[in-house]
Order: C-alpha cells, then sequence, then structure tokens
C-alpha cells in the first residue's frame, strides 16, 4: 500500500522538482497576456497564452518597477522567467524576472504607451496650443550651451532678424539626469514672463540620444507652461514626445528659429509691395475722381447751375450797389444833423460867452445867477476864459458887488 502524505507534503514536494529542474529555473518563454492585473501591492498577476494552453504568472513589484512600459491585455511577450508550484492552491506558474514586448523594443512600447496616454488626456489637443508671436523680443533658448544647436539658431537670428535677443538656459540635452535639467531650465524661463517664446533644441543623433526628449515630467512641464514652446529635436524624421506637446513643432533648431523670427528682407519686400499698391490705388482712384469730375464739370446740369449761379452774382452785384448807395445817403444826412447839432451846442456853450469878457461865479459848486442869492462872506469860484479866483464877497450892492480877490490859478 502507497505511503500516505499530506497535500502540503505533496505540494513542496511537487515544487521541489519543478525548482531543482534546471531547464526550468531560467527560462524564456513566449506568450500572449490575459486576465492582467495589476495589484495595489505593485505585483502583476496574468497568463500567458498561445493557441492552445495557457499557464498563471506573476512578476513581483521589485521586477515590475523596472519595466519602462505598462503590460496590457493582448499584448505579446517574451519573459524571462523560472516554474514553481504555489502551495497553498497547488497551482502551477510561472514567476517572471524580465518581461519584453515580442517584436517591438520595450522603449518603443513605453513611447507609444505614453503618447496614447498623454494624447487621452488632451495634452496634445490643437485648442490648447498657444499661438506663436509674430515678432517677439526675446527669445528663451534651453539647450546645451556648447552644442551646435544654439550656435545654428543664432546663426539664423543674425541672418534673419537681429533685432531679436535670446536668453539661455543651459541643460543637459541627453543622459539620466537630463530630463530634471531640461524642466528647470524651462520652468526658469517661464516664470515672470521673462521671454516672448520658448526654443527647446538639440542637434541630430541616435533614438537613444533623443529618448530624453520622451519623458513625461518634461510633457507635462511644456504643457503647463505659460510661455508658447517649440519642439526644435533632431532631425526632421525624428519625432518625441516633446514634439506632440509642444506648440509648435520644427524639424530641426535652423528651422525653428526660421518659424520664431520673421525675416526682415521678406517684410522689406513685402512693405516696398504694399507701398507701390497703395500708390496705384490712390493714382487710380484719382484718375477716377478726375474723369468723373469732367464729365460732370461738361453736364448740362452743371452748365445750367453756372448759368444760374452768374445771373445771381449778377443780382448781388445789383443789390450791393444799391446797398452802397443807400448807406452813402444815410451817412450824408446823418452827418449834416450832426454839423447842425454842433453849431447849436457851440452856440449855447458858456465857453463862447466867457471869451467875450465874462465869468461865471460858483458857490458850494452852484452857479450864482442872482445877486441876491450871495451874503457878505460868501466864498465864490470865478471861472473865466482861461483861469479861476477864488474871492470872498465884502459888500453886494444893488449896482455892483465887490469882492476881493485871493488867488489866480
Amino acid at each position: 500500500m502507497a505511503e500516505i502524505i499530506t497535500v502540503t507534503a505533496l505540494n513542496r514536494y511537487v515544487r521541489s522538482l519543478l525548482e531543482s529542474n534546471p531547464v526550468l529555473s531560467d527560462l524564456a518563454l513566449r506568450g500572449e497576456i490575459q486576465n492582467f492585473v495589476h495589484h495595489r501591492s505593485g505585483h502583476f498577476y496574468f497568463s500567458l497564452k498561445d493557441e492552445n494552453c495557457s499557464v498563471k504568472a506573476v512578476m513581483f513589484r521589485s521586477n515590475a518597477a523596472r519595466l519602462s512600459f505598462e503590460p496590457e491585455n493582448g499584448m505579446r511577450v517574451i519573459v524571462r522567467c523560472r516554474v514553481s508550484l504555489y502551495d497553498r492552491d497547488g497551482a502551477f506558474q510561472v514567476y517572471v524576472e524580465d518581461l519584453f514586448p515580442d517584436g517591438i523594443g520595450a522603449a518603443q512600447m513605453a513611447f507609444e504607451q505614453l503618447k496614447a496616454r498623454l494624447q487621452q488626456e488632451g495634452l496634445f489637443a490643437p485648442e490648447s496650443k498657444k499661438p506663436i508671436p509674430r515678432f517677439p523680443k526675446k527669445i528663451g533658448l534651453v539647450t546645451s550651451k556648447s552644442g551646435a544647436a544654439m550656435h545654428d539658431i543664432l546663426s539664423v537670428a543674425q541672418r534673419r532678424w537681429p533685432a531679436a535677443r535670446f536668453l539661455l538656459a543651459h541643460a543637459g540635452v541627453q543622459g539620466r539626469e537630463a530630463e530634471e535639467e531640461l524642466v528647470r531650465a524651462l520652468q526658469a524661463l517661464d516664470q515672470g514672463g521673462k521671454v516672448d517664446v520658448i526654443i527647446i533644441a538639440r542637434g541630430g543623433g541616435s533614438r537613444e540620444d533623443l529618448w530624453v526628449f520622451n519623458g513625461e515630467k518634461l510633457a507635462r512641464a511644456v504643457y503647463r507652461c505659460r510661455t508658447p514652446v517649440v519642439s526644435a529635436v533632431g532631425h526632421e524624421i525624428d519625432y518625441t514626445i516633446l514634439d506632440f506637446v509642444a506648440d509648435l513643432r520644427a524639424a530641426t533648431p535652423t528651422a525653428a528659429a526660421e518659424l520664431v523670427l520673421p525675416d526682415r528682407n521678406a517684410l522689406r519686400a513685402r512693405l516696398d509691395a504694399i507701398r507701390e499698391n497703395a500708390r496705384l490705388q490712390v493714382s487710380r482712384r484719382l484718375n477716377l475722381c478726375y474723369t468723373e469730375y469732367t464729365a460732370l464739370l461738361y453736364s448740362p446740369g452743371m452748365r445750367e447751375m453756372r448759368r444760374r449761379i452768374e445771373r445771381e452774382e449778377e443780382r448781388l452785384g445789383l443789390l450791393m450797389k444799391k446797398q452802397d448807395e443807400q448807406s452813402a445817403a444815410v451817412l450824408k444826412r446823418g452827418d449834416a444833423r450832426v454839423a447842425q447839432t454842433a453849431a447849436l451846442l457851440e452856440s449855447l456853450s458858456p465857453y463862447r460867452i466867457l471869451s467875450r469878457g465874462y465869468c461865471a461865479a460858483l458857490r458850494e459848486g452852484k452857479s450864482v445867477v442872482d445877486g441876491k442869492q450871495l451874503c457878505p462872506g460868501d466864498r465864490l469860484r470865478l471861472i473865466f476864459r482861461d483861469a479861476e479866483a477864488l474871492c470872498t464877497v465884502d459888500q453886494i450892492g444893488k449896482e455892483r458887488c465887490q469882492v476881493e480877490e485871493k488867488a489866480e490859478l
């Protein structure tokens, strides 16, 4: 009779057999992911399936954290694993240490997943793109100060728009620390509106050299940036996550400078064309007005209008002449009345009487017209034709008054 053992013993025995087999301790396995679960503990649980069979798989958090992409249901992968048995459930399963996409690189898989996720969040939406200023005064430049990209951009600026000013924020453009440096440089330029537009630039390189520009931190920093951002990374055929989230993508750093900066020669030619067009338009309009004026000037209505004007001018001339004659007659009659009145006033003037040897007597500013008004001692002011005298009444008689002359002015 066979030895009786416990289920635990059986499961542990089978596990020891599996784990002691050198073939099963380091195995490469190809299959399609099904029933994938990313547990809150960080572990991955899923099944690997081919056309006929499936096997359960687990990838612990320490190994899963090294992946640059998120596994998905239906994804064909190759895993490096060991085979064992889970004692508690007696479940035969594989323990995955590394996982690779089958037919596409892990880096490319991470790129596609991040691109899809950011696009779904709206970071690539056209309506979120900020317009690039047409005539930027100051341009922020995020690149390596020793790289060729900066010199290419400055060379184009000197040729196209020498008035432009640049503010460089140095950052590494490849390597493990480059993404943090790029984010810090971008934020430094964006703070306080120091520049009108920011160019993130790097010259050409291998796909691995440009991979830093696929970073999620950099993409989100560009999206949050208040200043318009232009991506100028690599060559024309190279696309990065930065290209999709930036407000404008330029194929090369040189192309970025040409897109951002106006061309002074082209603007000068355009202004010359506008000026010439304006001159032609004004000349054409003047010729049209002159033609219309000439036609109107010799039209029957205008000739009749001129005749009416001539008749009215003639009538106005007659009225003005008549008014002048009437005004002259009125003035002549007025002059005669003034002369007559003047003669009358002259004949009545007291100074005319004084010139014949008489004088006028005033007492306290009032004329004395009757000797009865006087009393001895009264002070009188005698006014002659050419002088005045102050007198005191000494004696009043019926025929003649005697006065004492005090002064002659």
